[in-house]
This record gives C-alpha cells, sequence and structure tokens, in this order.
C-alpha cells in the first residue's frame, strides 16, 4: 500500500508540474512580457554570472524606457544556478512552471546551458545562451541558440596566434575533463595547432575543485615549452599561473573567454604571475566604436564598473530576443523561435550578429593582453 501510494504522488506531481507549463503565448497575454533567465550568481563562477545578469538587465530596462516590446514591458525573472551542476535544470522548471515564461536567457558556462537546453526544446522555449561555446549546445534542438561564436572558431584563433604572432611551436595544454568548455575548446585548439605544424608536448588534466597543480606543471616543465595553452575558468587559471612561476616556468601561458573576470588579475602575486599573457574574447571595452562607447558609458553609470564580454553578450542576447519578438509580432514560443532563426546582422555591442544554420553566431573574436595589471585590446579577429 505503501508503494502504491509513493507512485500516485510520483504521478501526481508530474502531472501538475507538465500542468504548469502551460504554452508560453499565455505569457505574453498580461500587462508585461516575462523572461526568465539563469545565471551563476554565486559559486565557483560568480563574476561570469554577475557581469551577464548586469548587462541583461541593463538591455531590459533601457528596452521598457523605450516602450517596451508589443506595447508591453518585459517583466525579467532570474534565478541562480549557484554555478553547481544540477541545478539549472531545477531553476529554468521553475522559470517555465511556475514563472511561465516566454524564452530563457542563459547561461554563460557550456555545461549548465546543455542542462538546460533539453527542458526547452521540450517544451518549445526559445534558450538563448549569452556565452556558451560549445558547439554541443545548439545541437540539442531547434528552439536553442547562442549570439556568441563557437569554439571552432576559437580554437582556431588562439592556435593561429600562437603560431604567427608568440611564434612557438611546442605548447603544453592543461585542460579541465569535467567541464564541457574547457575539454571541447583544448580539442578544437590542439587540432588547429597541430595542423598549423605546431606540436603538443605535453597534456595535463584537472579537475575543478583542484587547488594543488604542481604535479602536472612539474611534468609540464620536463618537456620545456615554448608556452601553455589553458582552456579553463579564470579561478584555476589564477592559480595554476600562480604556481607555475614558482615553479620557474617562464613561458607565456594563454587560454579563451573562461579566463576574462577582473578575479583573474586580483589577489597577491596575480597580475605579475600573468603579465604577458593572452585570452581570447568577444569583446573589449576599449574597442573604438560609438556603440561600445555608449555601453560602456551607460554601464559604468549603472554598476559603477567597467563591463567585460559576458556583460556585453547578456545585453546583446536581450536585444536578440526583442528583435525576434518585433519580428514575430507575437509572444509565442514557435513564433518567437522563427523569428530568431532568421536573426542578420543585428547591431548589437558585440558587433552584428547573424546566426547561422545551426543558430550560431559568427561573430569576430578578440585578442587581450595582459600587462601591468591590466587587460589590454590587442586586436580583433574575424571569423
Amino acid at each position: 500500500m505503501k508503494i502504491w501510494h509513493g507512485q500516485f504522488l510520483v504521478a501526481a506531481a508530474a502531472v501538475l508540474w507538465l500542468a504548469g507549463c502551460k504554452p508560453s503565448s499565455e505569457s505574453g497575454g498580461g500587462d508585461t512580457i516575462k523572461v526568465g533567465e539563469f545565471a551563476s550568481l554565486t559559486g565557483s563562477e560568480a563574476a561570469f554570472g554577475r557581469s551577464s545578469d548586469n548587462g541583461t538587465k541593463l538591455a531590459v530596462e533601457q528596452v521598457n524606457a523605450a516602450g517596451g516590446v508589443l506595447g508591453k514591458k518585459l517583466e525579467l525573472h532570474t534565478e541562480d544556478d549557484q554555478s553547481k551542476d544540477g541545478e539549472s535544470a531545477t531553476a529554468v522548471k521553475k522559470l517555465i512552471s511556475r514563472d511561465r515564461v516566454v524564452a530563457i536567457l542563459g547561461e554563460v558556462a557550456s555545461t549548465r546551458s546543455l542542462e538546460a537546453a533539453s527542458i526547452c526544446q521540450e517544451f518549445k522555449i526559445p534558450q538563448i545562451s549569452p556565452s556558451s561555446t560549445n558547439p554541443k549546445v545548439t545541437q540539442i534542438g531547434d528552439y536553442i541558440f547562442r549570439v556568441c561564436f563557437i569554439d571552432p572558431f576559437q580554437g582556431t584563433v588562439m592556435a593561429n596566434f600562437a603560431l604567427k604572432t608568440l611564434n612557438v611551436k611546442r605548447v603544453a595544454l592543461m585542460t579541465d575533463v569535467g567541464s564541457t568548455y574547457s575539454v571541447g575548446l583544448a580539442d578544437f585548439f590542439k587540432k588547429a595547432f597541430t595542423a598549423g605544424s605546431g606540436e603538443i608536448i605535453a597534456e595535463q588534466k584537472f579537475t575543478k575543485d583542484d587547488k594543488d597543480f604542481r604535479a602536472q606543471l612539474t611534468a609540464i616543465k620536463a618537456e620545456n615549452p615554448e608556452a601553455i595553452f589553458v582552456p579553463g575558468y579564470y579561478g584555476q587559471v589564477t592559480l595554476i599561473a600562480l604556481q607555475a612561476r614558482e615553479l620557474g616556468i617562464a613561458v607565456p601561458l594563454f587560454g579563451g573567454d573562461g579566463w576574462e573576470a577582473p578575479e583573474l588579475i586580483q589577489g597577491p602575486g596575480a597580475a605579475q604571475a600573468l603579465d604577458g599573457c593572452y585570452f581570447s574574447t568577444h569583446f573589449s571595452p576599449d574597442q573604438d566604436t560609438p556603440k561600445v562607447k555608449q555601453f560602456v558609458a551607460d554601464y559604468q553609470k549603472e554598476f559603477g564598473a567597467t563591463p567585460d564580454a559576458m556583460a556585453a553578450l547578456g545585453y546583446d542576447s536581450v536585444l536578440a530576443l526583442v528583435d525576434a519578438i518585433k519580428r514575430a509580432n507575437s509572444t509565442d514560443g514557435p513564433q518567437i523561435r522563427d523569428a530568431l532563426a532568421t536573426l542578420k546582422d543585428l547591431d548589437g555591442v558585440t558587433g552584428k550578429t547573424t546566426l547561422d544554420a545551426n543558430r550560431d553566431a559568427q561573430n569576430p573574436a578578440v585578442i587581450i593582453g595582459i600587462k601591468d595589471g591590466k587587460f589590454v585590446y590587442k586586436e580583433t579577429v574575424n571569423p
């Protein structure tokens, strides 16, 4: 009897949850258009989530101040996934069933975007990731989009940068094996670098929670590399750089957009350890365009800080959604999806965004150098 009762409760809960997931058109039936966002506002990647959230909020405020969309204001509902695996699915289910949002914005980390994507796909709620770069994200289904470049491009950009700008041929690789982003970017870099006559002379692995990288770095040092590619997140990279310098490794480290956070070069010795290192990203506040200058000024006024790429992409994800709702003239999920699929030359702060047949953006990459404790814009690389 207890077993039957438990089965009944589970089944009833499932029915109630499914009943709560109404078609997205209902979410636009009131005075506002409800938009969902999930982000890592706390935890190990909180710098990413807070920046993306700030950019998202700024765009929503500006859209509403300009009159809203289809005569209605945007109503942003945000959930914190705490930078934890498994929390993204819970957050997105809440946004769909409880808040009845018309679309989902998020996440920065590819692993967490992947968690949410299958849910959004199942319930025909368009999801726009601001900055998840692993190709697998949009492969989940035709309701999943992104407004950033993908790792095959980013890996190639950094391989060419290593070969042509750093002028190195022998590179070591350190990969976070628990991160979809890190594993994917490492693989794409390796393929492009070796295709360009470079050699990966050492490969070492670590996990998200590791704090001591000396064993891996000692093994790398023995191979005498000319540079080390580290496709990780900022917290890991800082520790790796500090410990590499302690071990007498003086060669440059370089990586991808997971490096970009003020915390990368904060703390004792961090700026010195990373001086002369480089990373690729999506945006620089030093880019000399009217759109960037205005965005930087607005962001600084609102938050008292300089925006980074995650803030810029959060902002552009809202612009993409608003553009789609306007062109669809609807808040119905399938109609928003159809409009997003034809997004072309959207004028955002990261450039003109056009989505390809895979719902991926064809955007340029920016190379940033670290010099005297500052992020310094070096160059833009077009697709």
